[in-house]
């Protein structure tokens, strides 16, 4: 449910008028840097609560008094922080979610993500003045499928990463069956952009490429997805927090463009002006893998009006502009 007419509370204006205090949890990570990054741009009053072991605490750009440094499967910190800063909007980002680590560590994936989330929100629940919660879970809750998913689809996770997600979104719909708070569930397609913390696709190219190889040892070079560059994602965010929604309810987060292995290595070859060559590396080829995940974002286009604004060319040129000038 959402209400109908909701432009004068987007952006600046809508942070602003309501005076809001917000806390992300991994606000130091690869996403949750680019969240904070626009929602301080916003004018929100934010905390960040991160226990750094995959974020960076510079990658946080919020002074040292709104910097939490708590590790979210302690219950009682993450009560405590929630209950003396009363932010209004708790964003839930921390979470592990590097799908080999989650598969050779099961039960510190489940650990993290299912009873952190608990964690998370029933402190919320117990903290007069939340007004909004978002989680964030992943495109890996859909089953392997070919064309684009909508948010309607039967889920049906392959992997550790999205059995643990998909948990997540159940724990935060009960949430908010028993509180009464609005509750948005982001399911993230693959990002990508700066700050990366974990050896993803493309960030492995980029240092790989940086460090002046030119035939690139890569896994599965076939499969397709959907990149969204990080402040695209934050923007998407944003949007959402001041689009009015009721309830609960699910919104992919992705660009709507799938992308295979190749044609990122012709991204990185057109703003290098350098061919490149690939070499299967059999130690990185996943024996479980989608051919296909590329997300509907019809839904989130309606009820925002977002539109995504970075390519994977801009994105990639973006990366080794700002790598190689830090080289010299």
């Amino acid at each position: 449910m959402y209400a109908p007419s909701l432009s004068r509370w987007r952006g600046k204006a809508y942070f602003r008028a309501m005076s809001k205090i917000v806390l992300i949890t991994g606000g130091a990570g690869f996403i949750g840097s680019a969240l904070v990054d626009r929602l301080l741009a916003a004018g929100g009053e934010v905390h960040v609560l991160d226990d750094l072991s995959f974020g960076r605490r510079e990658m946080a750009r919020v002074p040292d008094h709104r910097f939490h440094q708590v590790d979210i499967r302690d219950r009682a910190a993450v009560r405590e922080v929630i209950d003396r800063v009363r932010p209004q909007e708790v964003l839930h980002l921390a979470a592990i979610h590097f799908i080999p680590y989650c598969n050779q560590h099961p039960a510190e994936a489940a650990d993290i993500n299912i009873n952190g989330t608990i964690h998370v929100l029933d402190a919320c629940a117990s903290t007069p003045g939340v007004r909004q919660v978002f989680v964030a879970s992943t495109a890996a809750v859909y089953p392997i499928v070919d064309g684009p998913i909508a948010e309607d689809h039967a889920t049906g996770p392959v992997d550790i990463y999205g059995t643990t997600k998909l948990a997540s979104e159940r724990i935060a719909d009960a949430f908010q069956a028993r509180t009464g708070i609005p509750t948005i569930v982001g399911r993230f397609f693959n990002a990508f952009g700066p700050n990366e913390t974990n050896a993803h696709l493309i960030p492995e190219i980029q240092r790989q490429v940086l460090e002046g190889a030119r035939t690139l040892r890569l896994g599965n070079l076939d499969p397709k997805r959907d990149f969204i560059h990080t402040e695209d994602m934050a923007r998407a965010m944003e949007a959402l927090l001041s689009a009015g929604v009721r309830g609960f309810d699910v919104f992919n987060i992705g660009r709507g463009i799938e992308y295979s292995v190749r044609e990122i290595v012709q991204a990185f070859e057109r703003q290098l002006g350098e061919p490149l060559t690939i070499e299967v590396d059999p130690a990185r080829v996943r024996r479980v893998e989608r051919m296909h995940l590329l997300a509907d974002v019809s839904k989130l286009k309606r009820v925002t009006g977002w539109e995504p604004r970075w390519g994977i060319d801009e994105g990639v040129a973006t990366l080794l502009k700002e790598d190689l000038a830090a080289l010299r």
